[in-house]
């Protein structure tokens, strides 16, 4: 049995959620005409990502919506309208008056499947989510949600699997950002970005490069591998304020292969038919049938270092004026 899914890179705009679902409405029926049951665009792709830790709280209050407000809405009749199922990221304002960064995914049945990010790091006051999101589709594929630095946790990765998860949906706003690691990302200059009319190898090289496609390389395949799972891959592409996103959309197999992937220096789509029959004897799926649970209490003690990992970010980023300098993956 196969199953037909896209991936979307697009550069949304800060705050201007009309041209942002006008995007996902042009890619949804593009995606329609090719067959797809499910087309997934990146994180936050509704309001725009990078502008928001420079946001205070009226500002975030004005950019947050709750999941029955008017831009999911907007996608849930589209997915019910032209019968696909699509994955799509907001800032949420939640039922408890909390905000998260969120990912939704609307069912062509109506149905609605929301995760928020486990580690959410972009702003103090985006409260982070407290649970894995798992959940089963008509088209015989259970899929599991993680949002951006979720997935950099192979515990994550892990969890979601051990709880079903086949096909691991997973928006970014990533590549081009700053680490403090020697080798971990680094900016990509925006100039590259504006001339990439003018000068396409420079930008390409950039996003095929150790800011782009070779970061990803190095742990993307394994969340797929290792927890026997299609991996679909969505990420921003282009300027976002002053960072620079790779897209690099890809969808991956169960062994960690890419299936399809892109490194085009603009708004583009990727689509990959599926084999489900890869699941049940893969390398990852034996493995997890193989694990000693009994072994790993320590994968429950707490963080040796002392504050949790989002506590010191924050602490850290206090200290000094901007937002918190982490990369975005």
């Amino acid at each position: 049995m196969t199953f037909k899914v896209s991936s979307v890179q697009f550069q949304h705009r800060a705050g201007d959620k009309a041209y942002n679902l006008s995007r996902i409405l042009h890619f949804t029926e593009e995606a329609v005409q090719t067959g797809n049951q499910l087309v997934v665009f990146p994180e936050m792709c509704i309001c725009g990502y990078w502008h928001v830790p420079k946001l205070d709280g009226g500002g975030l209050e004005a950019l947050a919506e709750p999941l029955s407000g008017p831009s999911v809405s907007y996608v849930a009749a589209l997915a019910k309208d032209k019968g696909i199922a699509i994955g799509v990221g907001l800032l949420e304002r939640g039922e408890d008056q909390k905000l998260y960064n969120s990912y939704v995914v609307c069912m062509p049945d109506g149905q609605r499947h929301c995760h928020r990010k486990l580690h959410a790091w972009e702003h103090k006051l985006i409260s982070s989510g407290d649970r894995f999101t798992v959940f089963d589709t008509p088209w015989g594929i259970r899929a599991g949600i993680l949002i951006c630095w979720d997935n950099n946790l192979i515990e994550n990765a892990r969890a979601t699997a051990l709880l079903g998860a086949e096909l691991l949906i997973a928006p970014h706003q990533a590549g081009g950002g700053h680490s403090a690691s020697p080798h971990g990302l680094k900016r990509i200059p925006v100039e590259k970005w504006a001339r990439r009319h003018e000068d396409p190898a420079a930008i390409e090289a950039e996003f095929r490069g150790p800011n782009g496609r070779e970061w990803f390389m190095r742990w993307l395949p394994s969340r797929a591998h290792d927890n026997g799972m299609f991996l679909v891959f969505s990420n921003g592409v282009g300027q976002d304020e002053d960072e620079v996103r790779t897209g690099n959309a890809m969808i991956l197999d169960p062994y960690g292969r890419i299936l399809v992937e892109t490194w085009q220096a603009a708004d583009a789509m990727v689509t990959a038919e599926i084999d489900l029959d890869l699941l049940d004897k893969c390398t990852g799926q034996r493995w997890i049938r193989g694990r000693r649970p009994e072994l790993y209490g320590c994968l429950t003690e707490p963080n040796p270092n002392g504050l949790a990992p989002m506590e010191a970010r924050f602490s850290e980023a206090s200290t000094r004026s901007g937002p918190p300098k982490e990369p975005a993956s």
